[in-house]
């Protein structure tokens, strides 16, 4: 429920700080005095676009902040979105700047606007002036009857998406084979350009990392004879000439060994020396191992020379490196793999069929959905219309095949009978503007039950109504208000005589001649003078103040 609205610098509100209560509210004024520029307001602290056009002249700024009590889905979402909740309500925040840069919050912790849409979606439900009007799209149309499935079973948005999402996997595979069918030939020549590449990896076989590995070997190949003469050369000079480095390292370490005892200082010289003599046996056991490891082998160096020659013609010819060729057969390989699913007319047409059953499947279901939503609509709205002085007028929602699309299998029209002994027709074609204000104020109720939202507000939904049936418009409005708080935009006195409370909205004109909009709620006294003033006009009389009072007490 709304609890307080407070406006600064808005289009032309200076500072304006309202409290609201349960039940039916209504806003009353002349033409021209701001009434829907409440509404506008509060739209922007849901979430609404800003535009620095919004921001009244001379301020620097515009600043909205409305404050709800929360149910407990709102709740919830707060606690899911690490808002904090402040004693069970929410204070949403707008801020735009004459510059159009705008800011949100939600309890003094920034959000985002959409955060705002997604948290006011839950606490607040608007029905515009100009509702009737849409009523007359198609597409309007469907969107209300899946609105009402999906009040009554959150799950049925989740399957609407799905139909969308089947839609676009079968149009996917319907367009693949469309396109093979008029590319045939280019496909069939891409595809023998990738199968004589790939058979050609194929019998390269290049593997990851090869390159280093025959590179590392070529070389130890080809310089073999260096390699073996450098080793038994430094095996000689270590373990096997003359005069041998390690038994001459040996020899030392006996001569120092024995003077040890006659200075033990010499130790530390002696435990410098012994370790290099570990390493050197060690040394000469790696060479002798070496040695025997390599050898002269000239017709592996040919194999080596080939394949290193067969790999870098090959990475030339596919413009990569030769470590690169092992990735680039997987890709090739990939893609002719693809081009064979894609090309495969039997195999397109296998999975187009499966994709448009799995269509189907869930479209189905979807209208089973729907005619059930579309039967019940048809009843409330009927009856509804019997009681906005359209007796015998009958409403029918319905459901006419169409072609298989992203919303389903049917086209949503809603048809009007406006009195007894006739044929419902589309409502575009026999509802009167009147007619069409009263169906689509209806509707609005109906769809308003339907919903947990807690506050409903209507912006003159009332055009076109008038004399006896305003009057049950107003009781409708405060039946529903006995549910909900209800807050509604209205010319009409019929339906203002029924509200719980009673702002009225006035324009004026501030000391230093700006124009700025006022609104005062209404005692008993004052709400005989403004309904006085929507019945006679600019000239109030006894009369028709005495007509206020009868309208006030009924």
């Amino acid at each position: 429920m709304l609890r307080t609205l407070t406006i600064r610098d808005f289009v032309i509100v200076d500072a304006i700080e309202l409290e609201f209560a349960r039940g039916f509210s209504v806003f009353t004024g002349e033409t021209g005095a701001g009434k829907s520029i409440l509404i506008d307001a509060l739209q922007l602290a849901l979430g609404g676009r800003g535009e620095a056009s919004m921001v009244r002249e001379g301020a620097a700024k515009a600043d909205i902040s409305a404050d709800f009590a929360l149910t407990d889905a709102a709740i919830s979402w707060l606690e899911q979105n690490e808002f904090a909740v402040e004693e069970g309500g929410a204070l949403l925040r707008r801020v735009i700047d004459n510059a159009g840069r705008s800011k949100a919050y939600i309890n003094g912790i920034a959000a985002t606007a959409g955060q705002l849409r997604e948290l006011g979606e839950m606490l607040v439900d608007i029905h515009g002036q100009h509702a009737h009007q849409s009523l007359l799209k198609s597409d309007a149309q469907r969107a209300l009857l899946d609105n009402q499935i999906a009040v009554r079973d959150p799950s049925a948005a989740a399957e609407a998406q799905e139909v969308a999402v089947a839609w676009r996997a079968w149009r996917a595979l319907s367009r693949q084979r469309e396109e093979y069918e008029t590319n045939a030939k280019n496909v069939l020549i891409e595809r023998e350009r990738l199968e004589w590449q790939v058979s050609e990896l194929d019998k390269l076989a290049p593997k990851a990392g090869e390159w280093l590995e025959i590179t590392n070997e070529h070389s130890r190949l080809s310089h073999a004879a260096s390699l073996i003469e450098g080793a038994q050369e430094a095996l000689a000079a270590i373990s096997e000439s003359d005069h041998p480095i390690l038994s001459q390292l040996s020899s030392l370490n006996t001569k120092l060994g024995k003077l040890v005892d006659v200075d033990a200082e010499l130790q530390a010289v002696l435990d410098c020396m012994e370790p290099a003599r570990i390493q050197l046996q060690e040394a000469v056991y790696a060479l002798n191992s070496y040695i025997d490891k390599v050898e002269l082998d000239p017709a592996r160096l040919r194999e080596v020379d080939a394949r290193m020659d067969a790999l870098h013609s090959a990475s030339r010819k596919y413009h990569v490196t030769p470590e690169e060729l092992h990735e680039e057969h997987a890709t090739l390989a990939a893609k002719l793999r693809q081009l064979a699913d894609a090309s495969d007319m039997e195999g397109l047409k296998r999975q187009e069929a499966k994709a448009e059953a799995a269509y189907r499947k869930v479209a189905e279901r979807l209208s089973n959905r729907r005619m059930h939503a579309a039967r019940a609509l048809s009843e409330q709205v009927t009856q509804a219309m019997q009681e906005l002085s359209m007796g015998g007028g009958r409403f029918e929602v319905a459901l006419n095949p169409g072609e298989p699309g992203a919303h389903g299998l049917e086209v949503v029209e809603f048809l009007v009978a406006g009195h007894a002994g006739v044929a419902p027709r589309p409502l575009a074609k026999v509802a009167s503007g009147g007619e069409l204000a009263r169906i689509s104020l209806a509707i609005s109720v109906i769809t308003s039950n339907a919903t947990t939202t807690p506050t409903l507000i209507f912006d003159e939904v009332d055009s076109g109504i008038g004399g006896g049936v305003a009057e049950v418009v107003g009781r409708l409005l405060k039946r529903l208000g006995q549910e909900r708080q209800v807050l509604c935009v209205t010319h009409l006195p019929q339906v203002a005589s029924q509200a719980n409370q009673h702002f009225q909205v006035a324009k004026g004109t501030t000391g230093e001649g700006r124009t700025v909009s006022r609104i005062e709620v209404l005692n008993n006294r004052a709400r005989v003078e403004e309904v006085a003033r929507m019945l006679g006009g600019i000239e109030i009389t006894e009369t028709t103040r005495k007509h206020a009072r009868e309208l006030l007490a009924s």
